[in-house]
């Protein structure tokens, strides 16, 4: 087929798109529709598009909380027929959790039927189901017919849909959002009525609320399923003012006393992101563990904690039911084992404690999304509901003077209604005859053209009267409320504490500050000393002083140190990227073997292998130093991770890496610092810092080019020895006195090399 050449026309403005401005602009318009059309909620009344699209939906078919319920698969086409024109089974799923008091702490649909539950059984088919608003959700609909918020066209532009509904508390807090858009995430958890209530409140009164009184009217979440939220006041409090945080929450529990003495522990209530069947799944996973990928065996630590579970649970129950939503029993294999022990050892290996997190984005009254603080989020939805207040107001005066105009005609009627009568009959243009011997406006023409005759007679001046008075002095409170912000807010007060009163009900998360839950495997203490060879297999044997030349090793493979320790010690590691790695010397495999590789016991970054290891007790201190001429103090305690993935520690040069951990013995009171090119600098030890949580460190020995820092040690008053080789026999040389005192300057400096034909490879503090 021959090639044709295609000539395109440019635009009639002259302008090319390219096509990476044309996917740029498209992936931004679909952005921008996931933010604001989908994901996250609006700061004004707490809900999602399709949320709100649900709720007028049901509000515009009748579907009050008094009506009687139709099959949910009604109210879905009619959503989707209507104004949201996605997948039916997303506006269902949508449906399902507004329905669910477990999802939501005020569910804001009637549910009947099957609509799942915590354990991650699904809801029924939607033509099984049935729905109708909830009582409470009156306050995000009452008063959309009176003017309150814009509307605007559905999708086709045949109906009007509310761009916002006009929320009379801050739904966004009460039943909070959880949702992912594009770049963007929101975790808002729920709170308790009365609580969020009082905040507004407490903001009405004082636009100058600060941060602290504010927590003091809402001190946390409150969530549908209860459980206790542990972490501390100032942790919530940071939370709360940053928009962004964490929560530590816990299941509660009770001990239930049984015959003989025993006794069982009975879990009533989860955190959120918990079920029932989720931690009997996580149970049996710990007392029947499975060996994981790429592994021939259980690990140690699946053993460890298989032998410990098993040896403190006999039996675990789910006894949720009607009666109790969640009931899981926990009975021990003894009633002479610590309840406090046993608790926590369930409580650290399942989700009964857990984090929740909290990441307070969404829409603003600007349009815009954000990430807002507690207090930003309540004076925005104050804003939105003084404004939205005012609306109604203004709606409601121009219906009161509708209808005072309507009546002041209806009275001109009743007072001359001989005349009014001969005139419509014998007028060619009633109407016009009427507005010109009356003085009557055209509406009130009109409206006395559309009484039936026989509504005349019954037309009684005390009636009109009374009902015109009654008007008159609506009129009146609502131009003083128009006309004065201090009626405003203490109208908005008023109704917000008749609706907390009416909705309101009791906490259900117990707030209580309380340490994590850590599962302390019981060790006896002992002396035993770890072997790690050269490759980095690890082990132990019994007790203290013992002969190097009798460990043996695989081929190939040699000693690289035996530290004298005890089993309540640590083994620490460091990563070639600094990286530090924490094994309880209790969990080491002993025995007469080649032990365990130490990469069995962690999760080793890709891309790196371990150098170096040391084991001691938590509160032994360590000078760590780098081959760039960094280096710091700090203690074994501070390297230690719950993690197996260790954590960074040692912050390192671009080509540099970690130097042997030195320990720091109570009789040393300076450093000496030894580089590749043979010179020595030593300096007073308090010229050290110690950095708790890592670091990079101070320097050390001012180095030159590509001059490296080959060692770094704690040395005392009698000197240093140094190591390296004379010719080609090894050979060793001891500073002391006025020899080692030449090399001390201070800390950073270049130092120099000693006076000696010794070629300098290594050096230890000398006895």
């Amino acid at each position: 087929m021959e090639q044709q050449d295609i000539d395109f026309a440019p635009p009639a403005d002259g302008e090319y798109l390219t096509l990476g401005k044309y996917a740029e602009q498209a992936y931004l318009d679909y952005a921008i529709s996931v933010v604001k059309g989908r994901a996250l909620p609006d700061v004004s009344d707490g809900q999602k598009p399709v949320q709100r699209r649900l709720l007028f939906a049901m509000n515009e078919m009748g579907l009050r909380a008094d009506a009687k319920p139709v099959k949910s698969a009604r109210v879905v086409g009619d959503v989707l027929g209507k104004y949201h024109p996605h997948g039916d089974q997303s506006a269902y799923d949508a449906l399902v959790r507004l329905a669910q008091d477990f999802s939501l702490r005020y569910p804001l649909i009637d549910g009947q039927g099957n609509f799942g539950s915590r354990d991650g059984d699904g809801a029924a088919a939607m033509r099984y189901t049935e729905t109708r608003l909830a009582p409470i959700a009156r306050l995000l609909l009452d008063e959309i017919d009176e003017g309150t918020v814009d509307f605007m066209p559905n999708y086709d532009g045949s109906f009007q849909e509310p761009k916002l509904l006009p929320a009379r508390l801050p739904f966004v807090l009460l039943n909070g959002a959880s949702g992912i858009a594009v770049g963007l995430a929101t975790e808002i958890p729920p709170h308790n009525l009365r609580e969020v209530a009082q905040a507004a409140v407490a903001l009405i009164r004082n636009p100058k609320l600060t941060r602290a009184e504010l927590i003091e009217h809402l001190p946390g979440p409150d969530f549908p399923g209860g459980g206790q939220i542990i972490s501390s006041p100032a942790e919530i409090t940071a939370a709360y003012e940053s928009g962004r945080g964490s929560l530590k929450v816990r299941a509660r529990w009770k001990i239930e006393e049984m015959a003989r003495g025993q006794w069982q522990v009975v879990i009533t209530e989860l955190p959120p992101n918990a079920s029932c069947q989720k931690v009997l799944e996580e149970i049996e996973e710990l007392t029947n563990p499975k060996i994981k990928l790429g592994k021939k065996s259980l690990t140690p630590e699946q053993m460890q904690t298989k032998q410990s579970l098993l040896a403190m649970l006999d039996t675990v129950r789910d006894e949720s039911g009607k009666d109790a939503p969640v009931r899981i029993v926990f009975e021990p294999k003894s009633s002479r084992i610590d309840q406090t022990e046993f608790i926590n050892t369930l409580l650290a290996h399942t989700s009964m404690e857990s984090g929740v997190a909290l990441n307070l984005v969404m829409i603003g009254t600007d349009g815009r999304p954000r990430q807002k603080s507690v207090l930003d989020v309540l004076r925005e939805w104050v804003e939105f509901r003084a404004l939205t207040v005012t609306r109604r107001s203004r709606f409601r005066l121009a219906r009161v003077n509708d209808r005072i105009h309507i009546l002041e005609g209806r009275m001109i009627v009743f007072l001359n209604i001989d005349e009014v009568i001969h005139i419509i009959r014998e007028a060619e243009e009633p109407k016009a005859a009427l507005m010109a011997r009356f003085e009557l406006s055209e509406r009130q023409a009109e409206d006395i053209l559309e009484i039936r005759l026989r509504q005349l007679a019954r037309l009684e001046s005390i009636k009109i009267e009374k009902e015109l008075q009654g008007l008159r002095d609506d009129k009146s409170k609502l131009e003083e409320l128009l006309a004065s912000e201090s009626a405003l807010k203490r109208l908005m007060i008023r109704e917000i504490e008749a609706d907390a009163k009416q909705y309101g009900d009791e906490r259900r998360t117990l707030i209580q500050a309380d340490k994590r839950a850590v599962f302390e495997q019981r060790v006896v203490d002992e002396p035993v000393t770890v072997v790690v060879s050269q490759r980095g297999w690890v082990r132990t044997a019994k007790g203290h002083g013992l002969d190097p030349a009798q460990f043996a090793f695989k081929a190939g493979d040699a000693l690289y140190g035996a530290f004298a320790s005890r089993t309540t010690d640590t083994l620490v590691a460091w990563g070639s990227n600094g990286r530090v790695y924490s094994v309880s010397v209790a969990a080491l495999p002993g025995g007469r073997g080649d032990g365990v590789p130490v990469t069995s016991l962690i999760e080793l970054e890709g891309g790196t292998h371990l150098m170096h290891y040391y084991a001691a007790p938590a509160e032994q201190a360590l000078l760590l130093s780098s081959s760039a001429g960094y280096g710091f103090i700090a203690k074994i305690g501070d390297m230690v991770s719950r993690v197996k993935a260790g954590k960074s520690f040692m912050t390192l040069d671009d080509g540099a890496l970690p130097l042997t951990p030195m320990p720091l013995w109570p009789q040393a009171t300076q450093v000496a610092c030894l580089s590749d090119d043979g010179r020595l600098l030593v300096f007073g030890l308090d010229e050290m810092k110690t950095l708790s949580g890592g670091g990079r460190g101070v320097t050390l020995i001012g180095l030159e080019g590509k001059e490296r820092l080959v060692q770094a040690a704690p040395i005392g008053t009698a000197g240093v020895v140094l190591f390296g080789t004379r010719g080609s026999k090894p050979s060793e040389l001891e500073l002391k006195g006025a020899a080692l005192a030449s090399h001390v300057g201070k800390r950073a400096r270049k130092g120099h090399k000693p006076d000696t034909r010794l070629k300098i490879e290594a050096l230890r503090p000398a006895l």
